[in-house]
């Protein structure tokens, strides 16, 4: 039996001599975690609190009258708070849409949404969603402050919040059964807003005159499905689909043509680009369903292109064609038992 294999230690195996601590080591050990710890729970227990802030109106304001760069925060909470299902009481709360009014005129009135930088990006923030917040109330005096965003078309970013809040408080007032103060107002300002040299306050004041309509809304939208930017062109014929007209169908047709281009796998680029055509298709295609709804039926140009769709590699586009293919042959079946 072989013995074991042993080793004589000698000096160079002893262990090193044992040093106490230095300061700086022990800051390192404790202090600087602890401090990391700290921050780490700071900012968890403001966005805590902020979160708790929708049981409490009166909080939001207090918290959007201070002036501090978080307020954005408070404003994006209280816009998902009016949008959750619990929003339905804060939906009515005259007295809070009047606050986040006074508030908005305010921070206009600063200039500061209008300066470069990070001051008047965060500005522009606060401004932004404090217009989002108003659009999901149910009330009319909503509208007042909304109005007059929308009508300074220098400021483009919080008009553009403003014209989108507008389509959100239209459908929220109609749901309501309620109007809004001064129709015409708003008309205006959203024709206003459709002249502006910005393609993408152009292309939301499009969507929303669709929604709102009034004088002179449909004879814009006309103008607009011609512009050069497609979004734009785009919103507007859908708008003309949601007032009945048939001047939507030549933009209808070039939607739904919108060739589709397999993404690459990681190319976060073109994902985006196919996810954008088929948004675009889709939409087309329920606009194209309220005209039939309309009793306007479609021309040859957009049957042709409906019946490409069928097979298309898109899920949702396939289905959606499918469902207007068969909405098309009811009414049509329906029209000639009625001749």
């Amino acid at each position: 039996m072989s013995e074991p294999i042993r080793r004589t230690v000698t000096q160079d195996d002893s262990l090193p001599p044992v040093e106490p601590p230095s300061a700086a080591f022990l800051v390192q050990l404790f202090l600087v975690p602890a401090i990391i710890v700290g921050i780490i729970v700071t900012v968890w227990l403001a966005f805590h609190w902020l979160a708790q802030l929708g049981n409490d109106p009166e909080g939001y304001v207090r918290t959007l009258r201070r002036a501090n760069e978080g307020r954005w925060q408070a404003a994006l909470n209280l816009a998902n708070d009016l949008r959750g299902p619990g929003g339905g009481v804060l939906k009515a709360d005259t007295k809070l849409a009047g606050d986040l009014a006074g508030i908005l005129s305010d921070e206009v009135a600063s200039g500061r949404p209008k300066l470069g930088g990070h001051a008047g990006e965060q500005s522009r923030t606060l401004s932004g969603y404090l217009c989002r917040a108003l659009g999901e109330f149910a009330v009319p005096e909503a509208a007042v402050p909304l109005v007059e965003r929308a009508r300074d078309t220098s400021d483009p970013e919080t008009a553009r919040a403003a014209v989108e809040a507008l389509a959100v408080l239209a459908t929220n007032l109609s749901a309501a059964a309620a109007t809004f103060p001064d129709a015409a107002a708003v008309t205006d300002a959203l024709l206003t807003a459709s002249r502006s040299d910005d393609a993408g306050l152009r292309s939301a004041a499009a969507f929303t005159l669709g929604v709102v309509g009034g004088a002179g809304a449909e004879e814009r939208l006309e103008l607009l499905v011609g512009d050069a930017a497609d979004e734009v062109r785009y919103n507007a014929a859908i708008g003309l689909a949601r007032q009945g007209r048939d001047a939507a169908y030549d933009t209808l047709s070039e939607m739904l043509a919108l060739p589709d281009t397999p993404a690459e796998p990681g190319d976060a680029a073109s994902q985006s680009q196919r996810y954008r055509r088929a948004l675009v298709v889709v939409n087309a295609l329920k606009a194209v369903g309220l005209l039939v709804d309309a009793g306007v039926m479609p021309p040859e140009s957009v049957v042709k292109s409906l019946a490409t769709l069928d097979d298309d590699p898109v899920g949702d586009v396939r289905a959606a064609a499918v469902a207007l293919a068969k909405k098309i042959e009811r009414v049509s079946a329906a029209a000639g038992q009625s001749r």
